[in-house]
């Protein structure tokens, strides 16, 4: 069985390439990835490094270890996904083979054997070429993470000879659960309905299909029809499970929906016979369509969601925090120049926030008997409470401002959802002195990433530090005085920086749409490679299928030109679908924004991207299907016309 595996193989190679390149490709994302996971577990910190700057490269390093997990689980997920599409194209066909197979004597359970024989053979060889392609892609994977700044220039992967065996679990375990469905799938057909095509060889919707995307679309709705109904955070969970469920779900049912959705294109019929032709094949052609089609709405739905989910955070973060503000100028200096600030005149009120190099350790109130230290190096700022208090319309869940001073220190929303409760003992390291301090109050968290972890008292810093350290206050216009002229007279000091309150909120919001995009691009920009192998491959495949139909076309009085350019009209329909299905996911999975507290004011479309991906999809189907067109038409149509049975 394994020698008519590999003859199988060798003879059909065209049909397995997309999905050998796909194991390739996943072993490759998921080895450099782990490569690379583990050099972020060993952060190299130079000597001499300050210890907050210490403290950020730290969390850079592990932010990049998170980030390269989801990438590995990604390309996982894709990988599967992309080789059970692609592997049950291929069974569907060779389901003429199959069905001979059967008929000279081979049980379902040698058919089994074979399949999966196959599925082996493609792991092993996609996991030897993932394991080659692996090398230079850990060394890109590092260059993205240094250009984007998501950890330092300094940092370096570590090679571990472990990755390689699982590498090659991998790839097989890739193969083998994509190929395992197709294969039950195609045992289970009688061997004359394949060869007649009729029967279950000619159903396109399996009962699997049917129960796998009915399911996934009902969770899908359930999930949008609570996601107004929760905070900010609750939607962003539910409308990243939208964006998998809905693919899922839609891409499971694509034999169904793109035809379906086909009937909305016959408005172009009227450009055309070629036009009619085209459409008339996609409603027909409904294997290929839909395995074209599916890739698509997989990567449309997944990159366009995460990316609008990831600004939209970014942007109500933002406005929250100008919310939050009562003031109209925020003037970044450094903490000497900051007490110059309350003296100009017009100014009404001032605070102060100094970014000083602290560190923090506290215990949270989950911890065990043991008790359970967590240390904080970043986002540790000191502050006059009551002067907090007159610029900000914050206030604290548990305690309050007034005890904010000595050695009470405000837990800040950075840190709200990290087991910090009021009353937990703290220990503070400034100025190379240890003060011993308790939480004296905890403010409510926010949708802000990276927002300020702690507030302590100013008095703890020592004068020298104070003054150095980097501070951005607050200016609140006193009553009937001139905001411009206030704003110029701050200029004219030449202390730092003056910006109104949006301003500076919004530069935060780009500060964090860049790390947004930093995270985007490491995570999505390879594993859209797998969307583009499968519609490449898928539409190979299906081209070389259809020779015969072609042939028939030409016939019939239609040129070879005119074949390319139906072909390539029905292959612009697709994805026109594909893209169209995938954004409605994506819609659906910022609902809970559009019809949420903050309505449409906090969406962050990402219409750069959206168009992107509408012209790559028209781009790589359109260059496919002329390719394989004219490749499939280069026999003269009377000898590929013939009848057959």
């Amino acid at each position: 069985m394994w020698r008519m595996s590999w003859s199988t193989f060798r003879e059909r190679w065209t049909l397995f390439a997309g999905a050998l390149l796909t194991v390739v490709v996943g072993v490759a994302l998921v080895q450099a990835s782990m490569m690379v996971m583990i050099g972020s577990q060993h952060p190299r910190i130079p000597a001499g490094t300050s210890p907050r700057a210490a403290a950020e490269m730290r969390d850079a390093y592990e932010g990049a270890g998170s980030l390269l997990g989801m990438t590995a689980m990604l390309a996982c997920f894709l990988a599967v996904f992309i080789v059970g599409s692609t592997f049950a194209f291929t069974v569907a066909q060779r389901r003429a083979d199959l069905a001979l197979l059967r008929t000279l004597g081979g049980s379902r359970p040698q058919v089994v054997t074979l399949l999966l024989s196959e599925a082996v053979i493609l792991g092993a060889l996609g996991s030897a070429g993932g394991i080659v392609l692996g090398v230079p892609l850990m060394w890109i994977q590092t260059l993205l993470l240094t250009s984007t700044k998501i950890v330092p220039g300094s940092f370096e992967p570590v090679w571990d000879n472990g990755v390689l065996i699982g590498s090659v679990c991998a790839g097989i375990g890739m193969a083998l659960a994509g190929s395992f469905a197709a294969t039950l799938r195609a045992s289970r057909v009688r061997p004359l309905e394949a060869l007649r095509d009729i029967g279950r060889a000619s159903r396109v919707m399996t009962p699997g299909r049917w129960i796998w995307g009915v399911s996934m679309l009902a969770l899908t709705a359930a999930m949008v029809s609570v996601e107004g109904k929760v905070d900010f955070l609750g939607a962003m969970m539910i409308g990243l499970g939208v964006s998998f469920c809905g693919a899922i779900g839609l891409s499971s049912l694509s034999p169904l929906v793109v035809p379906l959705a086909g009937h909305l294109l016959r408005p172009f019929t009227r450009f055309g016979p070629l036009a009619e032709l085209a459409q008339a094949n996609l409603r027909d052609g409904k294997r290929r369509a839909a395995a074209t089609a599916a890739p698509m709405i997989v990567l449309t739905a997944l990159v366009v969601g995460l990316t609008a989910m990831l600004g939209t955070q970014a942007k109500a973060g933002g406005a929250q925090v100008e919310r939050n503000i009562i003031g109209q100028y925020v003037v970044t200096s450094t903490g000497a120049d900051a007490g110059r600030i309350a003296s100009v005149p017009g100014v009404g009120a001032t605070s102060t926030n100094l970014a000083a190099d602290i560190t923090l350790t506290y215990v949270r109130s989950d911890a065990d008997e043991r008790g359970r230290r967590q240390t904080v190096r970043s986002g540790i700022y000191a502050i006059d409470a009551a002067d907090w208090a007159r610029t900000h319309k914050q206030r604290p869940v548990s305690g309050t401002l007034e005890a904010v001073h000595g050695k009470g220190v405000l837990a800040g929303p950075g840190s709200a959802e990290d087991g910090v409760r009021r009353g937990a003992k703290a220990v503070a390291e400034i100025g190379g002195k240890k003060v011993k301090l308790e939480v004296a109050a905890r403010l409510p968290g926010t949708v802000e990433n990276n927002a300020d972890a702690f507030y302590i008292p100013r008095t703890l810093l020592p004068p020298d530090m104070a003054a150095k350290a980097e501070a951005e206050t607050i200016v609140q216009v006193a009553p009937g005085a001139s905001a411009a002229d206030v704003a110029q007279r701050l200029r004219d000091l030449r202390i730092g920086k003056v910006q109104t309150v949006a301003k500076w909120s919004g530069a935060r919001v780009a500060k964090q749409q860049e790390q947004n995009d930093s995270v985007m691009m490491v995570l999505l920009g390879l594993s859209a490679a797998y969307a583009v192998v499968a519609v490449i491959n898928a539409m190979i495949i299906a081209g070389t299928e259809r020779r015969r139909e072609f042939a028939v076309a030409r016939l019939t009085g239609l040129s070879r030109r005119q074949v390319v350019r139906s072909a390539l009209l029905e292959a612009a329909g697709v994805a026109l679908i594909g893209v169209g299905l995938g954004l409605l996911v994506a819609l659906a999975a910022l609902g809970g924004f559009l019809f949420g507290p903050s309505g449409a004011a906090v969406l962050a479309v990402p219409w750069t991207l959206i168009a992107l991906l509408v012209l790559g999809a028209f781009a790589i189907s359109g260059v496919t299907s002329v390719l394989t067109t004219r490749a499939a038409t280069r026999v003269p149509p009377v000898a590929l016309a013939a009848a057959r049975e």
